[in-house]
């Protein structure tokens, strides 16, 4: 042992080397996306196989859209929104608007349930989330939510009008306003 150094002193050493590693490995590839936190490979596009139940969920979601002349599509890059606990435990698959002049925003995430009943408590868990305590300090302050169930799924989307680059991103949210059944969020 060196001179000066007790075994405890060596074994504090050994252990800040394995955090220094452990730490400088969680910072590889694909560890920070725009906003600096971690995203699951799963964020990119939908990461639930297709289930006959997302399916129409989509297809209802781009036919709403496509009333505003406004197209969905597979996301490039990583996005997954603030969630509640049921919202985030849910198998989800995430679609984006196109918005040319605003490739960072028109996120739409589908989030599918084991019944209609277990949709509509987890729907309205997530809208007390967004509408109140630390959820809401994670959206601008203008932020605006659509969530809507749409049988066994729940449909979440939040835009904000100070913040969004294309002037075709506030025809989103009344073409999405016109599926399924509304869960209020609460100001």
């Amino acid at each position: 042992m060196a001179a000066g150094l007790s075994r405890r002193a060596v074994a504090v050493g050994w252990l800040g080397l394995a955090i220094a590693a452990l730490l400088v490995a969680g910072c590889g590839i694909g560890a920070s996306g725009p906003t600096g936190r971690s995203f699951p490979v799963e964020s990119i596009g939908p990461s639930i196989g297709t289930t006959a139940a997302v399916a129409e969920t989509r297809a209802a979601i781009a036919a709403a859209l496509a009333t505003k002349s406004l197209q969905l599509d597979d996301p490039k890059v990583p996005f997954r929104p603030p969630e509640s606990l049921a919202f985030a435990d849910a198998p989800r698959a995430v679609y984006q608007v196109l918005l040319p002049e605003d490739p960072s925003h028109g996120f739409i995430s589908v989030y599918e349930f084991a019944d209609s009943s277990a949709a509509a408590t987890a729907g309205q868990e997530q809208a007390h989330y967004v509408g109140s305590g630390p959820g809401r300090v994670l959206f601008p302050i203008d932020a605006r939510f659509v969530i809507r169930q749409l049988g066994t799924t729940v449909l979440f989307y939040a835009w904000s009008p100070g913040s969004s680059t294309d002037l075709r991103a506030a025809d989103i949210q009344p073409a999405l306003e016109t599926l399924g059944a509304v869960i209020p969020v609460p100001r």
